[in-house]
């Protein structure tokens, strides 16, 4: 329905608005043509024993004007009410919900206690229309003061009458909780579908980064190095084979891709290190790798195999390395290079992606310079 200031108007649960929508265009609504028909049907019963008890009434025709005008201003009121609850916040609402309760009052002014019913028009409408506190604030002060009115009187033959208020009362305060609610959970599914969308993205992202990245670094330094076997004949059969592994390598990128984004692919530390291995030769890197992942927690690889190919990714594009070392224990994998150039810098996507998968298992992920020189990249997760 209509969006309201929760700063302002919306303050905690008593009155917090359910019915509004979230800020931003919204499809326009239309006034419910439906309710004009089935309101009528509800409001006859009103307006026509009101039209004859006014015009049988002895008054000054001034007087029966101001009745008419209150009758009809009040039926008025009763079948336009949808239109507030679409156009208008909360703070609207409440004011026609008050002006419709005391146009009730003036009713039963007019024509006495007998007219006591009047009120479900009003009160239903309140208990529908408005939060939980403005809702029973006026419904429960009506129907006190009507009790009161009644005891004072001595009329207690009205007291069914002010039951059947009271009842019908309850039934629409009830009825809008349920609105309320039903609107409540289909927001919080379109922001359950919101999350799962930016979480897709995010892993696709994630995941695309980490594998083109290494793939396309590997891809770069074995077309370089082809290219300067091929600039100095030195060994044209060694430039096929390095052409052909890019062929390899670009295939296997592809392929990856395809299953990046229909989330089937697996990450295997073994395979990683094996991939590891071929990239730190080709960028004429002396690579000291660990032959087995045995020691390594099952459960922990596929994280670990993420880290190793993000660092040696790093370790070949930016480190200016000549020597890398990889150790593993059961619950944590470290990656060293003795780069001349290697720096703390802010971390980009690929430290950033490694953090997140690192956190998913309960780990961390450390990035920085040695004493010694060079670089070393710490994941670990608590055993």
């Amino acid at each position: 329905m209509a969006e309201v200031e929760d700063s302002v108007w919306a303050k905690g649960f008593w009155w917090r608005d359910d019915l509004s929508r979230s800020a931003g265009p919204s499809r326009p609504e239309r006034f419910p043509v439906r309710w004009l028909i089935l309101g009528t049907a509800f409001v006859l019963p009103m307006v026509i024993p009101g039209v004859r008890n006014i015009s049988a009434a002895d008054a000054p025709v001034w007087v029966k004007a101001l009745m008419f005008a209150v009758l009809f201003v009040y039926s008025a009121c009763y079948l336009s009410f949808p239109l507030f609850m679409i156009r208008f916040g909360l703070p609207a609402r409440i004011f026609f919900c008050t002006g419709m309760v005391a146009l009730g009052w003036c009713l039963i002014w007019m024509w006495g206690i007998d007219a006591i019913y009047q009120l479900i028009y009003a009160l239903g409408i309140v208990g529908f229309a408005l939060p939980i506190g403005p809702a029973l604030i006026l419904d429960v002060g009506s129907l006190l003061a009507a009790l009161a009115v009644i005891l004072v009187g001595k009329n207690y033959d009205k007291l069914g009458d002010l039951t059947t208020v009271a009842s019908v009362t309850g039934a629409m305060f009830m009825f809008g909780r349920l609105i309320r609610a039903i609107r409540s959970l289909r927001k919080a599914n379109e922001d359950i579908a919101d999350l799962a969308v930016a979480n897709e993205r995010e892993r696709v992202a994630r995941d695309l980064h980490d594998i083109l990245g290494h793939s396309l670094t590997t891809i770069t330094v074995k077309a370089g190095l082809a290219r300067r076997i091929l600039e100095s004949s030195a060994d044209p059969a060694k430039a096929i084979t390095e052409i052909h592994e890019v062929e390899g390598l670009a295939r296997s990128a592809l392929s990856d891709v395809r299953l990046t984004v229909s989330d089937y692919r697996e990450v295997s530390l073994s395979a990683e290190l094996a991939g590891a291995r071929v990239a730190l030769r080709a960028a004429e890197i002396d690579a000291d790798l660990p032959h087995a992942v045995d020691d390594v927690q099952p459960d922990l690889q596929r994280t670990f195999g993420y880290v190793l190919r993000e660092a040696v990714t790093n370790v070949v594009r930016h480190s200016g390395a000549r020597h890398v070392t990889v150790r593993l224990g059961r619950t944590w994998l470290e990656i060293a290079d003795d780069g001349a150039h290697a720096q703390d810098i802010a971390p980009g996507n690929g430290l950033r992606g490694l953090e997140e998968r690192l956190a998913q298992v309960g780990g961390t992920v450390r990035a920085g310079s040695r004493p010694g020189g060079g670089f070393v990249v710490r994941a670990e997760v608590p055993s």
